[in-house]
């Protein structure tokens, strides 16, 4: 059995629940659902620094990722976001995840950096703008198009 053929499917299916998961703790912080933020029930007020721009961030990002738009784009800042967030927040606390706190930073800035490098996977807005543009682009270089298609 051949494997290769589920890496398209498989990654695609790793990004939406990775963006799933970030756009739930972005709609947590901002909107105080899902326990809010820290799990308290209250969103985070509006402007406060870093929190309400990292929960922003993973709003959209989250968002982003979860249907494949802009998706290598969003999973770096995303990625990054959350090595600030593991380094300024979690680090003064310890250096070891387990117990700083810092595990959902590390393993959101791993995932989003593996998104970030493989791509969107086959099930994508990102795969399914590219294939759209290589049809143009291949009826438009086409020497000798066929004249039922070009009506």
């Amino acid at each position: 059995m051949n494997l290769n053929r589920l890496d398209g499917p498989v990654l695609s299916l790793f990004r939406v629940v990775v963006g799933l998961l970030f756009l739930f703790h972005g709609m947590s912080s901002l909107f105080g659902v899902f326990g809010g933020a820290r799990g308290n029930g209250h969103a985070i007020a509006v402007g406060t620094w870093p929190g309400w721009y990292a929960a922003l961030i993973q709003l959209v990002c989250g968002a982003l990722v979860l249907i494949g738009l802009l998706t290598r784009l969003a999973a770096v800042l995303a990625s990054g976001s959350m090595a600030y967030a593991y380094f300024t927040v979690h680090v003064p606390k310890g250096i070891i995840p387990l117990q700083n706190g810092g595990e959902p930073a590390a393993m959101f800035c791993w995932a989003f950096l593996l998104i970030a490098i493989l791509g969107p996977g086959a099930w994508a807005v990102d795969s399914l703008v590219g294939r759209s543009r290589a049809t143009v682009t291949a009826r438009a270089t086409d020497p000798h198009p066929d004249p039922a298609t070009t009506a």
